[in-house]
């Protein structure tokens, strides 16, 4: 979908009376379009009368504000301490290896967008991940290449 900056103000104007609208409108935005386009965010700050260094902040401070559309599948391998413990570094290293990709970024076909997620709650079955939002815990190099390349083809 094209940058719609009539609708941004729209969905600006509409959550705007809520009390500390800016995260509601910035997850309406991703609702809507999958991701908050830059060009969204002197749209926001002139319907909340913030500065854009304000609403970027907030944007760019939590990670599911992303400023380009995800894949079509999305990888979030758990970067807290507990995972990274119990081998989530090799778990992502695997991940990297079987899309090509690094962590951040998308395939080139934008199949698969890989994402760090800092505590899934999981320390229990670490190291985890999530796949389109189902979880998989007990990860293994060989079963997070699997997952990995499952959601490529």
């Amino acid at each position: 979908m094209d940058f719609d900056a009539d609708l941004v103000r729209t969905i600006a104007l509409e959550l705007k009376p809520l009390e500390g609208p800016l995260l509601p409108i910035l997850h309406a935005l991703v609702d809507r379009f999958g991701f908050v386009d830059e060009r969204a965010i002197p749209v926001i700050a002139d319907v909340l009368n913030l500065s854009r260094a304000d609403v970027h902040g907030v944007a760019s401070f939590y990670h599911d504000f992303r400023h380009h559309p995800a894949g079509q599948h999305v990888i979030k391998v758990c970067r807290a301490e507990a995972c990274q413990s119990m081998g989530s570094d090799g778990i992502l290293e695997s991940m990297e290896t079987a899309l090509g990709i690094r962590l951040g970024q998308t395939t080139p076909d934008g199949r698969v967008t890989l994402e760090p997620v800092y505590c899934l709650g999981l320390c229990a079955t670490a190291p985890a991940a999530l796949v389109d939002g189902e979880v998989h815990g007990r990860l293994d190099p060989p079963g997070a290449a699997a997952l990995a390349r499952e959601a490529r083809a």
